[in-house]
């Protein structure tokens, strides 16, 4: 009977941290929201130059007033499973602040109850990996209350790929021909010409 009083006491101190400091585990979060991003069949985006459309909404279906805490609307890029293997910095947790799936921020912006569009361009500091994006609705405490995703719950359809800036360009890539040149011009310029002096001064 005592055993079974502290595992009582144990839980509602669980809870009642949870409720102080506002922890929140995506597991607990009603899936209302709906969400799709748009690319080019087939075709692999580039960071810091190519746009994803990212259409979302309260799923029509339920009732009225399931949006009624709504406050905030925050969307993210999120990896997909295949970018997460054997990297623990991208590992999925179900408690939302140490959840590292959803690593980089679109947008965050007030509720609004019709359908919302946006064309992202995608970031620069976007690393080469494949990638979902998913929707919180957060309230007024702004704690995360329901979520809404681009992909299915296994998170294995509508995925996309991002590739990252390789840090080469071509104007760069041309003025290091150019630079390497005018240094082999130069040194032999100079070997010339030291010579030339060499030769035309007075024998001792």
């Amino acid at each position: 009977m005592a055993a079974r009083g502290l595992l009582l006491a144990s839980i509602y101190l669980s809870l009642l941290v949870h409720e102080c400091y506002g922890v929140t585990l995506f597991s607990s979060l009603q899936k209302t929201l709906q969400v799709t991003t748009t690319t080019k069949r087939g075709q692999v985006l580039k960071a810091g130059e190519d746009k994803l459309t990212i259409t979302w909404g309260l799923n029509q279906s339920l009732a009225a007033g399931t949006d009624s805490a709504y406050k905030t609307m925050k969307l993210q890029l999120c990896f997909a499973p295949v970018s997460q293997k054997d990297r623990a910095w991208r590992k999925t947790e179900d408690h939302l602040n140490k959840d590292k799936t959803c690593s980089f921020k679109i947008v965050e912006k007030p509720y609004n109850k019709s359908l919302q569009t946006l064309d992202w361009i995608i970031e620069s500091d976007v690393p080469t990996a494949t990638y979902f994006v998913r929707a919180y609705a957060l309230n007024a405490e702004r704690h995360e209350v329901a979520y809404g995703q681009s992909t299915n719950d296994q998170k294995t359809t509508n995925l996309f790929d991002i590739q990252a800036i390789t840090g080469r360009h071509a104007s760069l890539d041309i003025a290091s021909v150019c630079f390497s040149v005018f240094s082999v011009v130069a040194l032999f310029g100079f070997f010339f010409h030291e010579k030339r002096k060499a030769r035309m001064s007075p024998q001792k």
